[in-house]
């Protein structure tokens, strides 16, 4: 089972992330941030990870600290649970629409961790939730997870549903991702031998 359990507790933030990622996309996620959780619960239902996440944090100065911790630690759950990423198709893709929305997502678990974000949001706010933390998160995820990670919203004008795209279109790529190659599932999918971080 390719599983892990992280713990982050500072001064800002005390985080528990629990994940499966053989799962069936189960999602249990208390954030404090609303459309927060929302997303995460996306991310687990499309990427079909068991995901179950704890947050509290220092929500009366703003959401940042908790977003982006959420995201360093599932980042590092993921890192954890696929171990030397022996089988994994390692790569993965997605062009999803939502509405008005047409969000594009490609990833590489490579173990070098770096972001392309071309997704601007029309409007500042999504009700309370400040929309440059989707941002926030995705960096977060990606550089404490080891990911190369594009996305870029190639069309939309509701900023809800372009933040949902961006989600659901990265569970996707990571879905495909992590799935077992069954023509070469007892072998590092790399040409070096390794894909550490």
């Amino acid at each position: 089972m390719r599983t892990a359990t992280i713990t982050r507790d500072t001064a800002e933030t005390a985080i528990t992330v629990e994940i499966n990622l053989d799962g069936t996309g189960v999602y249990d996620n208390e954030t404090g941030v609303g459309f927060f959780d929302h997303m995460l619960d996306q991310l687990s239902r499309h990427a079909l990870i068991d995901m179950k996440i704890r947050a509290k944090g220092d929500l009366h100065i703003d959401d940042h600290h908790t977003v982006e911790d959420v995201g360093l630690a599932l980042g590092k759950a993921l890192t954890e649970a696929v171990g030397d990423k022996r089988g994994i198709r390692r790569y993965g893709s997605c062009l999803l629409p939502m509405d008005d929305a047409l969000v594009r997502a490609a990833l590489d678990l490579s173990g070098r961790p770096y972001l392309v974000w071309k997704v601007d949001m029309p409007t500042a706010k999504i009700g309370n939730f400040d929309t440059e933390l989707v941002r926030e998160f995705f960096t977060a995820f990606a550089m404490q997870g080891g990911i190369t990670l594009h996305v870029e919203a190639l069309d939309g004008f509701n900023s809800h549903h372009i933040a949902e795209a961006a989600f659901k279109s990265v569970a996707q790529a990571l879905r495909a991702a992590l799935e077992t190659d069954p023509r070469k599932a007892d072998a590092i999918p790399s040409t070096k031998g390794t894909l550490s971080e």
